[in-house]
């Protein structure tokens, strides 16, 4: 059985930026250095999985606090730090967080609902994919970011947002040049 962990953040985090699929240093060196500009407003980051090396985070703390769950690339000691899935509660708003191999190779959308059963997240984040996805299924909205180094069914490296207004929340995703 997977352990879901709980974060609260208060309501004043409205931009969270969300990426996933890092896999530095075994697919690319470090994070490409536009990405600091993309989010240099945000309040909050999000990192979906396969990171492989946790200098990523501390990384991304220079610009907002982090949070993170394993893939299936990271190594069993990141695994045991950051955990499986996640619920990050803004306010009244909750979002759940998963790499997107639990389960099986991919899961689908109602088995990544199971997984945050009763909390019922009004948006899930995963990763695994290497492509974004940005869908509202069944009033949960469905956020892969892709990857910024390593896209593969994705045009182009990918991060994403999350907006957040009241108990509504919102992505978008920024294919990098």
């Amino acid at each position: 059985m997977v352990q879901l962990k709980t974060v609260q953040y208060g309501s004043e985090v409205k931009k969270i930026g969300v990426i996933a699929d890092t896999h530095i240093p075994t697919r690319g060196s470090s994070l490409p250095s536009a990405l600091f500009e993309i989010f240099s407003e945000v309040q909050l980051i999000l990192h979906a999985g396969d990171l492989v090396d946790e200098k990523i985070i501390d990384e991304l703390e220079a610009l907002a606090p982090v949070e993170a769950v394993a893939g299936n690339m990271d190594p069993v000691q990141l695994q045991t730090r950051l955990g499986r899935l996640k619920l990050i509660k803004i306010g009244e708003l909750s979002v759940g967080m998963l790499h997107g191999d639990l389960g099986g190779r991919n899961i689908n959308f109602e088995q990544a609902k199971d997984f945050f059963k009763p909390e019922n997240p009004r948006a899930i984040v995963f990763g695994h994919l290497h492509e974004a996805v940005n869908k509202d299924h069944n009033g949960t909205l469905f956020f892969n970011p892709g990857s910024l180094i390593d896209p593969r069914r994705s045009p182009k490296p990918s991060c994403g947002f999350l907006r957040i207004v009241g108990t509504k929340v919102s992505g978008e995703i920024k294919y990098l040049d």
